[in-house]
């Protein structure tokens, strides 16, 4: 793999010589004037129609019972946790690669994770090893499951669809249904993308998607909560409006709630690109298919697994080893071309070293080769 000459194609393809970003958002549509709109109405903070009209348009899009935008994904996380129960001391099991925000929303209800490996070919949390971990370690009670090595409950799974890449979330559903664990979709990166032709986010219990700025379609900053549960949703809505208690004028919050309210400013941008989705959906199939021919019999592009539709949000190369990663990532970074590894395994980080772990054999082998490479829509 030469990523001079990959520089060079990448140049050609995105038609500059200038720095060359790997997620860069794209605003074609009717953003200026929605945005201007809600200026003009002065909705511009958490009540608005473009709120109230995302949200439906979402919860038509992934086939959910309701959804309830948010002001970032990490957000929408840590209030699907604190939905389904995940109290202090409590465990988690999820992935170690997966962005930081996974782990964190887990930490913010002073729970623990426990980090079960991953797949090679969806680089998402494997059934397999999650089915081994709960026969090993997994004892069901009265009140819940409980790892038996540490006495904790296990209160939730937190898969995460890398990439847009769907994992089998459908066989860790059955999996954890038979140990009396509710499943959270992380899907901050799925949008758009499907399994046996069911929509990421429509798997789990309740689910979250991302709109940051390097997301297919963005708010700036933004989130949204899904689930098939409309009790779960509406309690979700619930806490993410400080817990206030509907009444006309009194201020009662009945219990600890947050503020987490997507404000109708972005509500009205992210409206605007999700008009435009399917175009640079197109965009995007249009470009995997570009690197699909400049490495046609090389096995380096990472393709989609099968039983699946991808959104093409971050495409990846597979190298060969971790030298040869660090050498792509040097050269092309050097010469204008932004591309990125994989994330560094969480349980690398100081504050998640302590964390229970399986052998992670899959996710450390992935770590050492993938590298994301220039991604954004072309118009």
């Amino acid at each position: 793999m030469d990523p001079q000459n990959f520089s060079l194609f990448i140049q050609q393809t995105f038609k500059t010589k200038e720095f060359i970003p790997l997620h860069e958002p794209v605003f074609k549509g009717n953003e200026k004037q929605y945005i201007e709109e809600t200026i003009d109405s002065t909705f511009v903070s958490s009540i608005g129609p473009f709120v109230d009209k995302f949200e439906e348009e979402i919860t038509k899009l992934t086939q959910v019972k309701k959804s309830v935008a948010v002001v970032n994904g990490t957000s929408g996380l840590h209030i699907c946790l604190k939905v389904i129960g995940v109290e202090e001391s409590d465990e988690v099991l999820t992935q170690a690669l997966s962005f930081v925000a996974t782990s964190n929303a887990i930490a913010y209800c002073n729970a623990k994770p426990v980090y079960i490996d991953v797949d090679l070919d969806t680089m998402g949390l494997s059934p397999k090893h999650l089915k081994t971990f709960l026969e090993t370690f997994g004892e069901i009670r009265e009140n819940g499951t409980y790892n038996k090595k540490t006495q904790k409950r296990i209160a939730a799974c937190v898969p995460m669809h890398t990439f847009g890449f769907m994992s089998r979330i459908d066989e860790i559903i059955k999996i954890c249904s038979l140990w009396n664990i509710p499943v959270v979709e992380d899907a901050a990166e799925a949008l758009g993308s499907y399994r046996n032709k069911k929509s990421a986010g429509s798997f789990g219990q309740m689910s979250v998607f991302s709109f940051n700025g390097n997301k297919i379609i963005t708010a700036g900053g933004g989130g949204i909560i899904c689930s098939i549960n409309e009790r779960f949703a509406e309690k979700a809505k619930f806490l993410s409006t400080t817990a206030k208690d509907p009444h006309k004028w009194e201020y009662f919050h009945s219990q600890l709630g947050f503020n987490y309210r997507m404000p109708n400013l972005n509500a009205a941008l992210v409206l605007a690109q999700l008009e435009m989705f399917n175009t640079y959906l197109k965009s995007k199939k249009s470009l995997f298919v570009t690197y699909d021919d400049y490495f046609k019999g090389k096995n380096l592009l990472v393709k989609p697994p099968d039983a699946t539709t991808w959104n093409y949000w971050l495409m990846c190369l597979r190298l060969s080893n971790l030298e040869e990663r660090n050498e792509f990532l040097s050269v092309t970074n050097k010469l204008g071309v932004m591309t990125r590894p994989i994330w560094k395994l969480l349980y690398k980080l100081p504050f998640y070293s302590n964390c229970q772990r399986d052998d992670q054999k899959n996710a450390r082998f992935l770590e050492e080769r993938i590298v994301n490479i220039p991604s954004s829509v072309r118009i």
